[in-house]
């Protein structure tokens, strides 16, 4: 389990993250949208972040 713990806590931290750009326009979901995609992919890879859910 992932669960992380000190003498008397445990914890699990977990974040919901969304992307919405400020105008909604029809140019996010193309090439641009799986840029984006790929570039967080790429950050999270760094940090060691594991992503556990992905919507494209």
């Amino acid at each position: 389990m992932d669960n992380y713990s000190l003498s008397h806590t445990k914890w699990k931290c977990q974040y919901h993250v969304v992307f919405i750009p400020k105008y909604r326009r029809k140019v996010m979901y193309g090439k641009v949208m799986q840029d984006v995609h790929e570039i967080i992919i790429m950050l999270c890879g760094y940090k060691n972040v594991k992503i556990t859910a992905d919507a494209v």
